[in-house]
C-alpha cells in the first residue's frame, strides 16, 4: 500500500501548469516507465517516453489528415485531463501460459480544436512495467457521424541510432527475410527477393512489430494492439533525425485510408520496453491492450499437433489441382511429374500415421475444385467452391474415418485473394463444417487482392479477416489465417483466432530461388515477429536435404533445431510438416510425440536477436516442461540452470542435441539422445552447432 501511495504522489506532483505550456506525466506501477504529454503555447500536443530516469522517445506529436482537407492534431485546447490505475489477473484459455497479470496507469486527456469546426479527440495513454500505449478516441459530437482519414501522423522520434530487425513496409506481404542494421541504414524500398506472390513498398517503411537495441543495451519493440475497422500501421522512416512516423495502408479504389464511424477508437500504439530480450518474449502487454474474450468457454477447442497433405505440394511430389496440371515446381520452371495429392486414399495414410503417433489432427489441402485456377491468373472471382471436393475425395468418409481413429480434420479454404467470393460462401461452407464437426479451418489468401487497389493489410481487407473469425465463432470453428494481416491481440478476445502465418514461413525452404531461409532467421522472428502472435511455421522437417524432389534447395537447419523449434515457436497448433515417410524408424520422433502445445508457464532463459534463443515451457495440467534452443549460423554453448524446476521433485530429461559433427549444411541429421535425471539443483552445458539447436523433454517422475 506505500509503494502504491508513493506512486499516485509521483503521478499528482508531476502535473505542472503555466501560461505557456501544460504538462501531466504518468508512471509504471514499478516506477520505471514514465509518459510525459505537454502542450506548448500553440496547442501542439507532445509525448515523450523515458526509462529508468532516461527519455527513449522524445517529444513527439501527431496529426491527422481528412478527405475534406482539414487536420487534426495541431492548436488544441486541454478539456480536462484525468489519471486512473489498473490491476487485474486473468486466465487464457490458452496460451503461452495460464495467468496473466494487467497491472497499468492511465492518462486520460480530452481535446478539443480551438478553431470554428471544433473537433474533438481524446488521448488515452497507459504505461506498464513492460512498456507504454496509447489511442486516440473520437467521442460523439454534434451532427458528425463519421470520417474519412487520409493518414494518420503519428511520431517516434528516437535518442540514438539505434539497430533494427526489419522488414520492408509492405501493403501486401510480410513473407520478407528479416534485415539487421542501424536505423540510420534502413532502406526498406531496395528490389527485394522474386519469390513473393505479391508486394507493395510505397514508402520507405517497416512492418510492425520492429525491434531495436540501443546502445546502451536497452530493447525496444514497436507495433500496435486491437487493430479493428482500421489499417494497418507501417512506420515511415527518417533517417537523417532517427524518427519513425506511422503511414496508414491505403486504398487506391477509395482514395483514403480509413471510414471510421463516430464514436471510434484508433488501434494502440505500442512500446514495449526490456532490458532483456527475452523479456519482449515474456511480456504480455500486447494482449492485456485488447479487450475480455468475448465468446467465453471455447472448450470445443483443443490444442493440437497435426500432419498434413501440405508439404508434399511444396516439394512438387503432388499437386493441389486434381488435374494435376501445376505444382510449385512449375513456378520455379522445374516442372516435374506429379499426381493429385487431396485423395481418400493418401488422406486416410495420414490419420493413420496420426493415430499411430498420437498426432491429433490432419490437414488436406488441395481438396475442393477451383485450383487449376487459383494463381497466375487475373480474373479468380469464383474459383473456389468451398463445399464441392474433387472426385478422388471422399469427405465424408474421411472425416469419419478421422473420428473412428480418434483424429480430427482442419479443412482448408484458399481464397486467391477473392475475398467477395469467399465472403458469399462463409455460412454455407462453415454450416457444412459444423455438420461434420470439423472446429478448424486454415485460410489463405496467395496473390493480390480482388479487387484490384485493395491491400491486404487495409482497413477493407482486416474486416474482412474479423468478418472470417466473427462468423467461424458462430459455428465453433477456430481459423488459423495465411497471408493474413498481422496479429495485435485479438486473440484474447477472440479465442477462436488461433495462430496464423504472416511470416516468411517454411514453405520458402523448399522453393526459394534464394535458398531458402538463412540459419538466422528463427532466431530474428522470435523477437519480432512472435511478439505479435502465435505462428504456424510448419516444422517438423526431417528430410533436410530434400531429396529427391528438390536437389537444389534444402532446409538451413539440423535435425535438433527442427525439434527445437516446437518450443521457440509458439503456436497452439503445431504441425509435423514433413512427408510420413520421412519420420518412419526415426528416433527422433519422439519428442514431436511428447511435446505439448499448450502451456501453464512460459520462461525465457537466454537469448539475443538474431543469435540464438533459448525457451522454457511448462505444459498445462502437469509437471512436465520443455525447452528448446536455436542458434544463428555460428556454433555456441550454452548453460542451463535448471532452478526453475519444482523443488524435492525428479524429472526424467531426454535431451536432443546436435552431435559434435552436426552442421546445418554438411552434416544436418546428425544427433544425439541422451538420458538423464534432473533436479532443480542441476545445470548442463549444451553445444548447439551451425545453424542447429537442442530440445529437452523434462518429465516428472515424483
Amino acid at each position: 500500500m506505500k509503494n502504491i501511495l508513493i506512486l499516485f504522489l509521483l503521478v499528482i506532483l508531476s502535473f505542472s501548469c503555466t501560461n505557456t505550456k501544460k504538462s501531466w506525466s504518468i508512471y509504471s506501477p514499478d516506477g520505471k516507465n514514465k509518459i510525459t504529454v505537454n502542450t506548448d503555447a500553440e496547442g501542439d500536443l507532445q509525448y515523450s517516453l523515458s526509462h529508468d530516469n532516461k527519455v527513449i522517445i522524445s517529444e513527439s506529436g501527431f496529426y491527422f489528415e481528412f478527405t475534406d482537407s482539414s487536420k487534426l492534431g495541431k492548436n488544441l485546447s486541454i478539456l480536462s485531463a484525468d489519471t486512473s490505475s489498473f490491476s487485474e489477473k486473468w486466465q487464457m484459455p490458452w496460451g503461452e501460459q495460464l495467468e496473466v497479470e494487467n497491472n497499468y496507469r492511465e492518462l486520460f486527456i480530452t481535446l478539443s480544436e480551438q478553431n470554428s469546426d471544433g473537433k474533438k479527440i481524446n488521448m488515452r495513454f497507459r504505461v506498464f512495467n513492460d512498456g507504454a500505449a496509447f489511442r486516440y478516441e473520437f467521442p460523439e459530437q454534434g451532427s458528425l457521424k463519421e470520417l474519412k482519414i487520409l493518414n494518420e501522423f503519428t511520431s517516434f522520434k528516437l535518442t540514438g541510432n539505434h539497430k533494427v530487425w526489419w522488414i520492408p513496409g509492405d501493403w501486401d506481404c510480410y513473407e520478407h527475410l528479416y534485415n539487421t542494421t542501424d536505423f540510420n541504414k534502413i532502406n526498406a524500398t531496395a528490389k527485394r527477393g522474386t519469390d513473393l506472390a505479391q508486394t507493395t513498398i510505397p514508402y520507405n517503411a517497416v512492418n510492425t512489430p520492429v525491434t531495436m537495441k540501443t546502445p546502451e543495451g536497452l530493447y525496444l519493440s514497436f507495433h500496435e494492439a486491437a487493430l479493428v475497422n482500421y489499417p494497418d500501421m507501417t512506420l515511415e522512416i527518417d533517417t537523417n533525425n532517427l524518427a519513425m512516423q506511422s503511414r496508414l495502408v491505403s486504398s487506391d479504389i477509395t482514395g483514403y485510408a480509413a471510414q471510421i464511424p463516430i464514436p471510434f477508437n484508433t488501434p494502440w500504439r505500442t512500446i514495449q520496453i526490456a532490458g532483456k530480450a527475452g523479456d519482449l518474449i515474456e511480456s504480455k502487454m500486447i494482449l492485456n491492450l485488447n479487450e475480455p474474450n468475448k465468446l467465453g468457454n471455447i472448450d470445443w477447442f483443443k490444442p493440437t499437433k497435426y500432419t498434413g497433405i501440405w508439404w508434399e505440394m511444396h516439394l512438387g511430389k503432388s499437386t493441389w489441382d486434381f488435374s494435376a496440371t501445376q505444382d510449385m515446381n512449375t513456378f520455379t520452371g522445374k516442372r516435374t511429374k506429379a499426381r493429385h495429392g487431396a485423395t481418400t486414399e493418401n488422406a486416410k495414410a495420414f490419420i493413420d500415421f496420426s493415430a499411430q503417433k498420437n498426432i491429433g489432427a490432419v490437414l488436406i489441402e488441395g481438396w475442393n475444385t477451383g485450383w487449376e485456377h487459383w494463381i497466375g491468373f487475373d480474373d479468380r472471382e469464383g474459383v473456389f467452391d468451398f463445399v464441392t471436393p474433387y472426385p478422388d475425395y471422399d469427405l465424408d468418409e474421411i472425416v469419419k474415418y478421422g473420428k473412428s481413429k480418434g483424429v480430427e480434420i482442419i479443412m482448408h479454404h484458399e481464397t486467391s485473394s477473392a475475398p467477395r467470393t469467399y465472403d458469399k460462401q462463409l455460412d454455407t461452407a462453415y454450416a457444412l463444417m459444423q455438420k461434420l464437426g470439423i472446429h478448424a479451418v486454415k485460410t489463405g489468401y496467395v496473390g493480390k487482392i480482388i479487387p484490384k487497389g485493395e491491400f491486404h493489410h487495409g482497413q477493407w481487407m482486416v474486416n474482412h479477416y474479423a468478418k472470417t473469425v466473427e462468423t467461424a465463432a458462430r459455428y465453433q470453428i477456430v481459423v488459423n489465417i495465411h497471408e493474413p494481416i498481422k496479429a495485435t491481440g485479438l486473440r484474447r478476445t477472440y479465442p477462436n483466432l488461433i495462430s496464423r502465418e504472416g511470416l516468411r514461413g517454411q514453405e520458402f525452404n523448399a522453393w526459394a530461388a534464394d535458398g531458402g531461409n538463412p540459419p538466422e532467421h528463427l532466431s530474428i522472428v522470435a523477437f519480432t515477429r512472435m511478439l505479435a502472435g502465435p505462428i504456424d511455421f510448419t516444422p517438423g522437417i526431417f528430410n533436410i536435404k530434400l531429396k529427391p524432389y528438390k536437389p537444389d534447395n534444402q532446409v538451413n537447419t539440423t535435425l535438433a533445431q527442427q525439434l527445437a523449434l516446437y518450443v521457440v515457436i509458439y503456436s497452439p497448433i503445431q504441425m509435423a510438416a514433413d512427408l510420413i515417410e520421412n519420420y518412419q524408424n526415426q528416433p527422433a520422433f519422439q519428442f514431436i510425440r511428447d511435446v505439448a502445445v499448450d502451456w501453464q508457464k512460459t520462461k525465457v532463459l537466454d537469448g539475443e536477436p538474431g543469435d540464438f534463443v533459448v525457451i522454457a515451457r511448462k505444459e498445462k495440467n502437469s509437471e512436465n516442461w520443455f525447452i528448446g534452443g536455436i542458434t544463428d549460423e555460428n556454433e555456441r554453448e550454452i548453460s542451463i540452470n535448471f532452478d526453475f524446476l519444482n523443488e524435492n521433485v525428479t524429472y526424467k530429461a531426454v535431451i536432443y542435441k546436435d552431435a559434435a559433427d552436426a552442421h546445418w549444411n554438411n552434416n544436418p541429421l546428425a544427433i544425439n539422445i541422451d538420458t538423464l535425471n534432473l533436479n532443480n539443483k542441476k545445470t548442463e552445458k549444451i553445444k548447439m552447432a551451425q545453424g542447429g539447436g537442442f530440445a529437452i523433454s523434462i518429465i516428472a517422475t515424483k
